[in-house]
């Protein structure tokens, strides 16, 4: 444990969870919310039951004397901490996940920038954003200059942009007269591949602008020698990270953390607004407290860290030892985009194998009590949380037993999905940019049969998930390539767009005029 006598570099306090702790060892009586009034009495009983007494007794609102209002508060304390912990200058608390800090993100670099008169701007950003990246595209009113990320066809999944890429991408908007804003990256994907975040930088410091982050999957990295170095170690600016999905937060909870770069000055105060903005006014004190303690537990518990890093290794081990299995991460060497890989996600490819990506992950939780992350047409995730000993010997088992079952042309169970799916295709292009995402969310509408679709404005986003990619946005027109992309995904086994008028998106909302001529 490191001790210091700043006490805002004692890791080995967690004084905002501390508090709330005090508080409730005081037992006070409480005329105020939330309405269970921190006690199992009364009405209060099946919700203690649900989720325990002491999670009530924790559970209190803001702006409470000795917690989180006033100069220096325990809360303040533990953002201190946080900063200090992730190399950032300022760190902020979110209880609305990583979705939050990407819309705080894009709101903070339209302030940051915004001089009277001036044109809104672009910002150059990786084409698999989540969705959320375009939720702040709609409050801003810029627009995207998009880079699509390095793509491997066998298992459908998306990596990232090489240094090279993002370059271009800002020449292109300089082509247009599109003054650029920032830069947006995501890294560490959802199959454990890292980008080059200094060379991305580097980038984008040399276009005049800041690099935003979204390390959504990478909060545990920077807390071990074995895992890459966090982002804001490497020149980012910004930086998205759900500290629930790697970190030991509880779900939901995620942080947003500003490193103390040539940009840090201006984009510091518009972060404040736009957090003010995005963040709610009821924030769970539970949330909050599990981000205090889950950075007290990386710092401090980096044995552990290393423990599941072995683990992963062992699981990896195990695969290799099979050769119907592949590991999707002996494969990162073949893209430019791949600086390295996260030890801790286990990406397994299928591609040898009569099974598909969801035929393994649902017979795996129906048979085996065992849950995967995700499923692609062609490979499953396993993701091991830091300082976690999870049992990878009878994961690895279990696999074995579905692909031995599927050999054996035994038949599968109603439930799980028969025939491959065919493999996922390149991410389709986007339509032409007609308009500003803005503009198109909040232009007049009119829904329309898919069919006729084809070359209007879409005034939607719609993301196929997994993984959350933004395949149509508002503002461009929608393509027959993107419409049958998204519809394959809609009827596979475990696919879902968001933002479709309806599941099967037969349907889609336009934005009102002429059709196409």
């Amino acid at each position: 444990m490191r001790q210091a006598q700043d006490p805002r570099r004692d890791h080995g306090r967690a004084p905002y969870a501390e508090a709330l702790e005090r508080h409730a060892d005081q037992d006070p009586l409480m005329f105020m919310v939330p309405g269970h009034a921190a006690t199992a009495a009364g009405m209060s009983g099946d919700l203690a039951e649900f989720a325990g007494e002491l999670a009530l007794r924790h559970d209190i609102p803001q702006l409470v004397d000795g917690i989180d209002a006033g100069d220096d508060s325990p809360l303040d304390q533990a953002l201190a901490l946080a900063a200090d912990a992730w190399g950032a200058r300022r760190a902020w608390f979110l209880a609305n996940g990583s979705s939050q800090g990407n819309r705080m993100a894009v709101i903070g670099v339209g302030a940051a920038g915004s001089e009277a008169g001036a044109d809104v701007g672009v910002i150059v950003a990786q084409r698999s954003a989540h969705s959320s990246f375009l939720d702040g595209l709609v409050v801003t009113g810029l627009g995207p200059e998009w880079v699509f990320p390095e793509f491997d066809a066998t298992h459908g999944i998306n990596h990232g942009l090489t240094p090279a890429l993002l370059d271009e991408a800002f020449g292109r908007a300089a082509g247009r007269g599109d003054r650029p804003r920032a830069a947006y990256v995501i890294s560490p994907s959802y199959f454990g591949a890292v980008s080059d975040i200094a060379g991305l930088a580097g980038v984008a410091h040399a276009h005049g602008v800041p690099l935003i982050v979204d390390a959504a999957w990478g909060a545990h990295f920077g807390f071990h020698p074995e895992l890459p170095d966090f982002p804001t170690a490497l020149g980012a600016d910004i930086v998205v990270t759900s500290t629930h999905k790697m970190g030991g937060s509880l779900g939901q909870s995620a942080m947003l953390l500003l490193a103390d770069g040539p940009f840090a000055d201006a984009l510091e105060p518009a972060l404040e607004r736009a957090f003010t903005l995005t963040q709610t006014t009821s924030a769970s004190s539970l949330l909050l407290g599990s981000l205090d303690i889950a950075r007290r537990s990386l710092v401090r518990e980096t044995d552990r860290i290393g423990d599941s890093v072995v683990l992963a290794e062992r699981l990896r081990m195990l695969l290799r030892t099979d050769d119907r299995f592949t590991l999707v991460s002996d494969e990162f060497g073949d893209y430019s985009s791949v600086r390295r890989a996260d030890p801790l996600r286990v990406s397994i490819g299928l591609s040898r194998t009569e099974v598909t990506g969801y035929e393994m992950r649902a017979e795996l939780a129906r048979d085996h009590g065992i849950l995967l992350e995700i499923a692609t047409s062609a490979a499953v995730v396993a993701f091991l949380g830091p300082g976690k000993e999870l049992d990878v010997d009878r994961l690895f088992r279990a696999m074995v037993a579905v692909l031995d079952r599927a050999a054996a042309g035994e038949d599968r169970d109603a439930g799980t999905p028969a025939g491959a799916p065919p493999a996922v295709p390149t991410l389709p292009a986007p339509g032409t940019r007609v308009m500003t995402p803005r503009a198109a969310y909040f232009a007049g509408t009119e829904v329309v049969d898919w069919s006729a679709a084809i070359g209007r404005v879409s005034a939607d986003a719609l993301a196929a998930y997994p993984p959350g990619v933004p395949n149509i946005v508002p503002g461009e027109q929608i393509t027959r390539e993107a419409l049958d992309f998204l519809r394959a995904v809609a009827a596979s086994p475990i696919g879902y767009v968001r933002g479709a008028v309806d599941s099967r998106v037969t349907k889609l909302r336009v934005v009102a005029g002429p059709g196409p001529q």
